[in-house]
């Protein structure tokens, strides 16, 4: 199992994503449209080819696929929360190099956080919202 790495060392630009209570770091950088997430290859990291297609969204919306090697640090939450976090880092990071992209990428709704988390469960119910059975006798 080898870790891939990136050779060159600057960051053109970088950007913090978030969904649910996913957190993403991701650094952009020059090279040929390598993902890297957490030191593995995307299409290895995300089983699914739907959560690659949502980290190539904002690239293929500014037209940059194989411009930039863009390597991401993904903590915290599910599959689809990290995917989400990474869309929205990547999308943060493409504004720091180009802010010609912010419109392009802002009118698609990649630069608005997604705030929809879960709700709490709260004390004497059995869940957020579920109540314990009532029972008249």
């Amino acid at each position: 199992m080898e870790k891939k790495t990136i050779t060159s060392k600057i960051n053109l630009g970088t950007g913090v994503g978030r969904r649910k209570t996913s957190t993403a770091r991701v650094y952009v950088r020059e090279g040929n449209g390598v993902i890297i997430v957490n030191g593995k290859e995307a299409v290895d990291y995300f089983a699914n080819p739907l959560m690659i297609t949502l980290l190539q969204q904002p690239l293929k919306v500014t037209e940059n696929v194989d411009k930039y090697d863009i390597l991401i640090n993904v903590v915290g939450g599910g599959v689809s929360g990290q995917a989400g976090a990474c869309r929205h880092g990547i999308s943060r990071a493409l504004c720091d190099i180009n802010e010609d992209n912010r419109s392009a990428l802002h009118a698609v709704g990649y630069m608005t956080r997604d705030a929809r988390m879960v709700e709490r469960k709260k004390f004497g119910q059995k869940g957020a919202r579920r109540k314990f059975q009532f029972s008249k006798r």
